[in-house]
């Protein structure tokens, strides 16, 4: 049996959490079913809309092994990062361990590396794994951005299959997609350029806003897939404003809220970050009257 692509409609998961905090594992369960249902292709656990920050890492390890046993039909990405290369050495292997399909490694944060100190952690990442890599490019939360030179390179390692891009930087992202071998996927890491990133020749997202509406956040990518430009981009123009208000504060404190709000039961957010502000609230109720009659559709 050969790897799975590393394409398609996933998901960021959310960590449920019960009232005092704890790890809400039936509806961990539910929600890996649910999202079976509606059409997501695959799941990724402890990523940063996961809370991955504020587990433990037996809590860690347990989620990616809740998602992996509750899954029967969709693939699953366990979430991983350090700024100490040894350190997420340690925890790919740890991840790969569980059976995930792939492992998502965030770039080393805070200790800013120069571009040469990226290529050599995720190739050190990519000899010490049993999974294809993916590259996580968030510099909004890291500090530095691995440059689209620097992808190219990674592209071309062993074992490192995609790249989750969220630098919103179209003109680097582009000249990644024109130069990367054809087996290397270009993932979106931001939910409102999925449509232009897949006209562009990337192969899928990885979304905050499926935690949501899965179903309609698959049909688009799935239509983009397809060639269906005028059909994708139609849901595409619908989910816009759920897109942006899933970004009203940092990630993932408006999708819990949201979730929360219809009736999906995923709990409390855990410290530092603190419950949706009442103006952003009032702005999130407003959008999710009209998101909702999406489901569905």
């Amino acid at each position: 049996m050969g790897k799975p692509d590393l394409k398609g409609a996933m998901v960021a998961l959310v960590t449920p959490f019960e009232r005092d905090g704890a790890v809400n594992w039936r509806r961990l369960k539910e929600l890996v079913r649910w999202h079976e249902s509606q059409g997501t292709d695959w799941i990724v656990a402890c990523g940063t809309t996961g809370e991955s920050a504020t587990l433990s890492r037996e809590e860690h390890n347990k989620v990616i092994a809740t998602v992996v046993g509750a899954a029967s039909r969709a693939h699953v990405i366990g979430g991983s990062g350090s700024n100490d290369t040894r350190k997420a050495v340690k925890q790919v292997k740890e991840i790969c361990d569980l059976n995930v399909d792939a492992v998502l490694s965030l770039s080393p944060y805070y200790n800013k590396p120069t571009q040469e100190g990226y290529f050599q952690h995720f190739s050190e990442i990519a000899r010490a794994s049993q999974r294809p890599v993916i590259v996580y490019n968030v510099p909004g939360r890291t500090g530095g951005n691995i440059e689209a030179a620097t992808q190219l390179r990674l592209s071309l390692v062993e074992n490192i299959g995609a790249v989750k891009e969220a630098s919103g930087n179209l003109g680097q992202i582009m000249k990644v997609l024109a130069g990367a071998r054809r087996k290397f996927s270009v993932l979106s890491g931001d939910d409102a350029v999925t449509f232009p990133m897949m006209a562009m020749g990337a192969r899928g997202v990885i979304s905050v806003t499926a935690n949501l509406l899965p179903k309609e956040v698959a049909q688009m990518v799935h239509l983009c897939e397809q060639g269906k430009w005028v059909q994708a981009r139609a849901i595409h123009e619908r989910l816009l404003p759920i897109h942006d208000a899933m970004f009203l504060e940092s990630n993932p404190i408006p999708v819990k809220e949201a979730m929360n709000l219809a009736g999906m039961r995923v709990g409390p957010l855990r410290l530092p970050l603190t419950p949706l502000g009442a103006d952003s609230r009032q702005k999130l109720a407003e959008v999710l009257k009209k998101a909702l009659a999406l489901k569905g559709g």
